[in-house]
């Protein structure tokens, strides 16, 4: 291997651990090693963001990369280039010297380049009897092939993610569009229900929305306009289900008698409730409620941080636990807790719980109210999204529209 031992840095230049650790890692490089030069330049380019390097970082690595002779980058070969200043700023696109200096330091700074500096600084090649280079002090480019791997790992993730974000870009997009114009289409048509409220929550979520977003950020608005578009949607469901509910049972009966002419059975009709309960069990298997984005419930429950986890939620896990809390205080017992943890799950009955606490003086009986909610939920005739949206008509409605 061209690199033989350590070697420190010219001048006033500091030698540090990670810069020995690096000299140590190319003396490991196999001899039957091979790579592309320019694979690993484009890799390294994908990767620029990764590795905290900006354009013109990498202007100058393909700048070095040109004055090495080779397609390939081998394990056997002699991998340190030495160009003077000039010719490396003539071929960085005439790159000013104290820029060219500052990136090939971010270069060295990032382990994608090693100096190798000669006993006065100079950059040179000694050649032997038979002309081969015996030695040379310049800049060492064996860390592209040491970390040949590695950048292409980095260059798949940028590309998956920029894909994902692509990707959630247009649902996002598409998503934005459906409640607009659901909206609108409920507003214009008198559907029943406070459609300004409902607008309100969707102007409060974009309101915060970054112009250029990270994908976490693009993700987390995502989940919660699906969630309000599904919530607009059941409102919409339900609205026509009980327009058409007096239509339905006028024409039950005569569907009944007529689907089948020939048929002697007699349908005596069971209680309303019955039927409802049988209809609905039949068309649906049960299915967990969908908790909203814990933003969401946050601005909908001003009150319940306070008693998180250190006077402020985080996470989910510090939602249940102030869930548990509150139950305390509300006087709810464990068993009714427990039962509605079982059929909303844990994260449902913690907003239930928020959404009780935040209009507790207009509730007689915590507990009751939510055994009340537990069961109507095991019967799929409860939903969280009513009492999320009053909350945020009535905690933050007027700074939504604001907003």
């Amino acid at each position: 291997m061209h690199t033989e031992s350590v070697t420190t840095p010219f001048g006033r230049r500091p030698v540090t651990l990670a810069l020995v650790r690096r000299q140590q890692a190319v003396r490991e490089i196999p001899t039957s090693k091979s790579v592309d030069k320019w694979k690993v330049f484009r890799d390294a380019s994908a990767a620029m963001e990764l590795l905290g390097l900006q354009s013109s970082s990498l202007a100058v690595l393909d700048a070095l990369l040109s004055f090495y002779p080779e397609k390939e980058l081998r394990g056997d070969a002699q991998l340190v280039v030495f160009p003077s200043n000039i010719q490396l700023s003539l071929r960085a696109h005439s790159m000013p010297g104290s820029t060219l200096r500052r990136h090939l330091g971010a270069l060295v700074d990032t382990g994608l380049i090693i100096r190798k500096d000669s006993a006065n600084g100079k950059r040179f090649a000694r050649k032997g009897a038979d002309g081969d280079v015996e030695s040379a002090f310049g800049f060492d480019i064996s860390p592209l092939l040491a970390r040949a791997e590695e950048l292409a790992l980095l260059a798949q993730e940028v590309i998956a993610t920029r894909a994902e974000y692509r990707k959630a870009k247009e649902k996002l997009t598409i998503c934005r569009r459906d409640i607009r114009k659901l909206i609108t289409a409920a507003i214009e048509e008198g559907v029943d229900g406070d459609w300004q409220a409902v607008e309100g929550v969707y102007v409060g979520l974009m309101s915060g929305f970054p112009r250029t977003p990270s994908l976490a950020e693009m993700m987390e608005t995502l989940e919660s306009m699906e969630m309000l578009k599904e919530e607009v949607l059941n409102r919409l469901e339900a609205n026509a289900k009980t327009g058409n509910d007096s239509i339905n049972d006028d024409q039950n009966e005569r569907h009944i008698q007529n689907s089948n002419p020939d048929s002697t059975i007699v349908f005596e009709p069971s209680s309303e409730k019955e039927q409802g309960e049988k209809s609905s069990k039949a068309a649906r298997p049960r299915e967990p409620l969908k908790a909203f984005p814990l933003s969401v419930v946050l601005k909908a429950c001003p009150q319940i941080p306070d008693y998180g986890p250190g006077g402020a939620i985080g996470n989910w896990r510090d939602l249940m636990s102030a869930a548990v809390v509150i139950r305390s205080m509300l006087g709810v017992s464990p068993s009714a807790y427990q039962e509605a943890c079982e059929v909303m799950g844990p994260e449902n009955a913690a907003v239930a719980m928020a959404c009780i606490f935040e209009r507790a003086n207009l509730i007689n009986s915590a507990g009751g109210y939510l055994r009340d909610l537990t069961r109507r939920a095991e019967q799929l005739e409860f939903s969280l999204g009513p009492m999320i949206m009053a909350l945020l008509k009535a905690n933050a409605g007027g700074q939504l529209k604001t907003g």
